[in-house]
């Protein structure tokens, strides 16, 4: 260890003591905390990094700027659980404290192999000088990092730098997320060209070390200009290429986020000869961003994304002011069904939930914060619920929607307004909500919605006719 761990050790440690005792003197100052999704323990959070399930127990690395609520300089937060519900918060794993990651531990993977997790990431470097950052001033290095016992780790070591990504590439190269396929290790990162198109670039190895460059994915037509947090892997037999693109703007996309998270779906071999799908979202709410996948050793697709925006200067969140923002989205289950990719929450919450209400086509309830309220047999697409007096989701002009009373950033959407898909029929949906985060799932998952809000008064009404509607209390 060196000094300037040390230091940061310290400071971080101070941070996070600091905000306990402030929570635990100011029942207002934890209003917001959520019970099913993670938060930082103090400033900011957001990607998902080094998602996995080693020696049985789940680890979730999360991009941690303890410093600032509103972001700062990068290092990885690291939580473990038996069961992603309750969730251990572990300190600090890796620290900005070497010349290649200076300024900031930046997003990565975990890979699991003989007894050993090996993390992979970026090293954030940022020189001084007159720089635009994308085309010069940046370092975007790939580290490795290996624990054996997912507790303590190793020592840093570069695997490969600017130099040694293909030379028609901006400065902006990063996200490595690794797999191993018929005894070849590969690696996927995100990339911006010279020329603003957005692309996934492919490495191989034989070691786990020594990386070569291999190929690159990207649409027939440039689609945005930067494709982050790039993830590969299969769902039945479909092969998915999931990634977060940049600048998408016009069109269906003036209706979207400032920036998109979806996958393509895979026609082909991303070595060789492809052909890539229509780009579907994972997600149509407000709070949704590079998400990372991981499998369970009992072979489930996890799915857990980073509940926020970058880049949004449209809503915000109130619990900045509290010293602290942003959370993680419930760990999500990817299925196939009737060839379609969907998304259900884990199945282990169900030995959570206690049974409230089971009704017919009326529900009104006060009182429960954290919840899973489920309608089926929906017909004619005749439903509407209101969350909190202010949440709304219903169907209208042909579109399911997700839309706030009130945009004021004091009210309980904190500015954010509408979102929606086009879709001929709702039969069901699944909410589950939390302390202040709502997740939708509409026809068995098909369609997800995301959004932070924070109510005042917990209330929800549902109506709809003839339809089947459970409230469960989750504990």
């Amino acid at each position: 260890m060196n000094a300037l761990t040390r230091d940061l050790v310290k400071l971080v440690e101070t941070a996070e003591q600091s905000q306990k005792t402030r929570e635990e003197l100011s029942v207002s100052d934890r209003k917001f905390r959520e019970k099913l999704h993670l938060m930082p323990p103090v400033g900011w959070l957001n990607d998902p990094n080094g998602l996995c399930q080693f020696q049985g127990i789940y680890h979730a690395f999360f991009q941690y700027s303890p410093f600032n609520a509103e972001g700062g300089v990068k290092m990885w937060g690291h939580y473990t659980s038996k069961d992603m519900i309750k969730w251990e918060y572990q300190g600090t794993a890796l620290y900005p404290d070497q010349p290649f990651d200076c300024h900031g531990v930046y997003s990565g993977s975990a890979f699991i192999e003989d007894g050993k997790m090996y993390l992979y990431y970026t090293g954030n470097v940022k020189l001084d000088g007159e720089y635009d950052y994308i085309r010069t001033g940046r370092e975007g290095n790939t580290v490795l990092v290996i624990t054996e016992d997912g507790k303590t780790f190793g020592k840093k070591k570069e695997l490969m730098r600017n130099s040694d990504y293909p030379d028609d590439l901006t400065c902006h190269v990063r996200d490595p997320k690794v797999w191993k396929e018929n005894g070849t290790y590969y690696m996927v990162q995100g990339a911006r060209t010279n020329e603003d198109v957005g692309q996934v670039l492919v490495f191989e190895s034989e070691d786990k070390v020594n990386w070569k460059f291999r190929n690159r994915v990207e649409s027939e037509k440039p689609f945005g200009y930067m494709w982050e947090c790039p993830d590969y892997f299969k769902i039945g037999d479909k092969k998915l290429l999931s990634t977060s693109v940049q600048g998408l703007e016009g069109g269906i996309w003036e209706d979207r986020n400032v920036y998109q998270s979806g996958y393509f779906e895979i026609e082909g071999d991303i070595l060789g000869e492809y052909k890539l799908s229509e780009y579907h979202l994972w997600d149509y709410g407000f709070d949704y961003y590079a998400p990372q996948s991981f499998e369970t050793e009992d072979g489930r697709r996890i799915h857990i994304s980073w509940m926020g925006m970058p880049d949004c200067e449209e809503y915000s969140n109130p619990t900045i002011q509290t010293g602290w923002q942003h959370c993680f989205t419930f760990p999500r289950e990817i299925f196939e069904k009737d060839g379609k990719i969907c998304q259900r929450p884990i199945r282990e919450l169900e030995e959570k939930k206690h049974l409230v209400s089971d009704v017919k086509g009326m529900l009104v309830r006060e009182g429960y914060p954290v919840y899973e309220m489920t309608i089926s047999d929906i017909t004619k697409n005749r439903f509407k619920v209101i969350l909190s007096e202010k949440l709304i989701l219903d169907y209208a002009d042909g579109k399911f929607r997700m839309h706030f009373t009130d945009q004021d950033k004091t009210s309980v959407s904190s500015g954010r307004s509408m979102r929606y898909v086009e879709v001929e029929e709702v039969e069901n949906l699944k909410i589950l909500a939390d302390t202040s985060s709502v997740e939708v799932f509409v026809n068995d998952g098909e369609y997800v919605f995301s959004t932070r809000y924070y109510p005042e008064v917990y209330k929800l009404q549902a109506e709809a006719v003839g339809a089947q509607i459970t409230l469960s209390e989750i504990m």
